[in-house]
C-alpha cells in the first residue's frame, strides 16, 4: 500500500490572513464541515488570541466537526498557547502549532532576540504546549532563510521538547525547488531525533513556485503538506490544496503517494471559499479555474470529440464540476464541434442549414468572445425557416441616426429574381427609418403590432433577439432574429415576418 501524505489545511488561519478576507464564526464552521466531508485529515482552525471573535470560532469548529485534528496557531509564548488549548481542548483530536522566527533577519528585526535566546524559548514553549496534548506541531518560521544548523538545532531540541510534527515554513516564498530539497535532506541527515516527528511543509507563493516546492518537499520527506483552498492566504497566498492533490493522484505513477482526499468535493469546497471569501478564483487556475476544463481551440475541442483523454489528463467529473468538459465555441472552433454541439443541443440541421448555420455562427464569433447556447439556438432558429423559399434577402443595412440628427436608413434588398434594390427612408427613429425603407423597396406595407427586444446572453456584446408581428388582411406574421447589433436585428426580423407574408400570399393564390 502506498504511503499516506497527511493534508493539513490552514484555508481558516493562513487563508483567512489574505488581505480583504476576515470568515465569520459561522462561515469558519460551514467551510470547516467542507473540508471535513473533503477529507483533510488537520484543519488549522485560526489564531485564537489574534481577537475574541476568532477565539470563538475556533471553538465552534472544534465543537463541530468531529472527523479531522483541529489545530490553533499560537506564537511561543504563555499567553498565546494558553489561548489556543482553550480554543481546541474540546475537539476530537486537538493540536497545538506553536510557532516562532528563525532568519536572523526576523530575529534581530522583529523579535530583538539572539540565536540562544530563541532557542530556549522556542523549547520551553513547546514543552509548555505538551503539557495540554501530545499532538504538538512546532515551525521554525522563514526557515528557508535561516542558517540550516540553527534549523537543525532548534528543530532537535523543540523534538524533545514534545513536538510531535516538524514544519518546514518557507514562509515569505523565498525557497527554490532544488535549494528546498536539499535543506530537506540535510534535517533528515543532521536531526539525530527527526524520525519521532511527521515532517512537514509550508509554501507562501511570492515566486510562485509554492505547489513545486510542496511537491519536492514531499520527494524529499515530507509527509505533512500545509495547504489552503484555491491558495488563498497571505501576500501572493498559500500551496494550493487541489492543485497538489491532484498532481499526487495524476502523477501516481511518478510520486506513489495517496493521501485521503475525496477529490469529488474539491470543486464545492472551492465555491464556497470562493464566496465566503470574496475572492473570485482565476479563470486560467489550475483544478478549480473556470478555463480548467474548458477547450476553445478548434484542433483542442476535435481530439476532445474523439477521446477526451487527448486533451484533458484529468476528469472533471471526479473533481465535482457538474458541467464536466465544456467545448467553448468561438472564432477558433471547427465545423464538427459545432455540427456535434448542435446535435446535443438537439438539432438535427441538413447539410445546407448547417452550412448556413455555420456561417452565421463564424460571423457572430467574430463579434463575440464566446457564444454560448442561447446564441446558437438564436442562430439555428434564424437558418432553419426555410430561407430557400425567401422572397426578398437583405444584403445591407446601414443607419444614420443621433440626438440632432433625422435617423435615416439606407437598405440593398435582393428581390425573388435576384436583382438588387436600393433605397432610403427618413423615420421617428433608426428602426422606423430601417421598416420605412424596406417598405418602399417592396411595395408592401403591413401594420406593425408588435416589436420586442429581450438580450439573449449577459454582457455587453450580448445578442439582442427582436421578435416583430405584422398584420395583414386580418391576419398575423411573425419574424424573429438576433444580433449583437440591434438594428440588424429589427431589420432581419422584419424581413422574416415580410417574407412569411408573401409565401402565404402565394400560398393563397395557388390554393385559389
Amino acid at each position: 500500500m502506498a504511503e499516506k501524505i497527511y493534508v493539513f489545511d490552514t484555508t481558516l488561519r493562513d487563508g483567512e490572513q489574505s488581505a480583504g478576507v476576515a470568515f465569520t464564526p459561522y462561515e469558519k464552521i460551514e467551510i470547516a464541515k467542507q473540508l471535513e466531508k473533503l477529507g483533510v485529515d488537520i484543519i488549522e482552525a485560526g489564531f485564537p488570541c489574534s481577537t475574541p471573535g476568532d477565539l470563538e470560532a475556533v471553538q465552534g469548529v472544534a465543537r463541530e466537526v468531529r472527523g479531522c485534528t483541529i489545530a490553533a496557531l499560537a506564537r511561543a509564548v504563555p499567553a498565546d498557547i494558553d489561548t489556543a488549548w482553550e480554543a481546541v481542548k474540546n475537539a476530537a483530536d486537538p493540536r497545538i502549532h506553536v510557532f516562532i522566527n528563525t532568519s536572523d533577519i526576523q530575529m534581530a528585526h522583529q523579535l530583538h532576540k539572539d540565536r540562544e535566546q530563541v532557542l530556549t524559548q522556542a523549547e520551553a514553549m513547546v514543552r509548555h504546549a505538551a503539557k495540554y496534548t501530545s499532538n504538538v506541531e512546532f515551525s521554525p518560521m522563514d526557515a528557508t532563510r535561516a542558517d540550516p544548523h540553527f534549523v537543525f538545532a532548534i528543530v532537535q531540541r523543540c523534538i524533545d521538547a514534545g513536538a510531535t510534527t516538524i514544519n518546514i515554513p518557507d514562509s515569505v516564498g523565498y525557497a527554490i525547488p532544488e535549494e528546498l530539497a536539499g535543506l530537506f535532506r540535510s534535517i533528515f541527515e543532521n536531526v539525530s531525533n527527526i524520525h519521532k516527528a511527521r515532517v512537514s511543509f509550508h509554501g507562501q507563493n511570492d515566486l510562485g513556485l509554492c505547489t513545486a516546492n510542496t511537491l519536492t518537499a514531499i520527494q524529499n520527506g515530507a509527509r505533512q503538506v500545509e495547504v489552503t483552498i484555491n491558495g488563498i492566504g497571505e501576500r501572493a497566498g498559500n500551496t494550493s490544496l487541489e492543485e497538489v492533490v491532484m498532481a499526487l493522484k495524476t502523477r501516481q505513477d511518478f510520486f506513489g503517494f495517496e493521501c485521503g482526499i475525496n477529490t469529488r468535493e474539491i470543486y464545492r469546497a472551492s465555491k464556497l471559499v470562493e464566496k465566503y471569501s470574496g475572492m473570485p478564483v482565476q479563470w486560467n487556475k489550475a483544478i478549480v479555474g473556470k478555463n480548467a476544463f474548458r477547450h476553445g481551440s478548434g484542433i483542442h475541442q476535435d481530439g476532445i470529440l474523439k477521446l477526451r483523454e487527448t486533451w484533458e489528463i484529468m476528469d472533471p467529473k471526479e473533481l465535482g464540476i457538474p458541467q464536466g468538459t465544456q467545448l467553448v465555441l468561438g472564432k477558433l472552433s471547427g465545423r464538427h464541434a459545432f455540427k456535434i454541439h448542435m446535435e446535443e443541443l438537439g438539432y438535427e440541421l441538413t447539410d445546407e442549414e448547417l452550412n448556413r448555420a455555420f456561417a452565421a455562427f463564424k460571423e457572430l464569433a467574430d463579434k463575440k468572445m464566446e457564444v454560448d447556447d442561447r446564441d446558437l439556438e438564436a442562430i439555428v432558429t434564424d437558418n432553419m425557416r426555410g430561407m430557400e423559399d425567401a422572397a426578398w434577402r437583405m444584403d445591407l443595412v446601414q443607419v444614420a441616426a443621433g440626438d440632432h440628427s433625422t435617423p435615416t436608413a439606407t437598405l440593398r434588398l435582393i428581390d425573388p429574381e435576384g436583382n438588387v434594390r436600393i433605397d432610403a427612408a427618413t423615420g421617428t427613429g433608426p428602426v422606423d427609418a430601417v421598416y420605412r425603407a424596406m417598405n418602399r423597396i417592396t411595395g408592401l406595407a403591413p401594420e406593425l403590432t408588435e416589436f420586442s427586444v429581450k438580450s439573449v446572453t449577459e454582457g455587453i456584446d450580448a445578442q439582442g433577439e427582436v421578435t416583430i408581428r405584422i398584420e395583414q388582411d386580418g391576419k398575423t406574421y411573425t419574424g424573429r432574429a438576433a444580433d449583437t447589433d440591434i438594428i440588424v436585428a429589427s431589420a432581419r426580423a422584419y424581413m422574416g415576418a415580410l417574407n412569411r407574408m408573401v409565401t402565404a400570399g402565394k400560398v393563397a393564390a395557388t390554393r385559389g
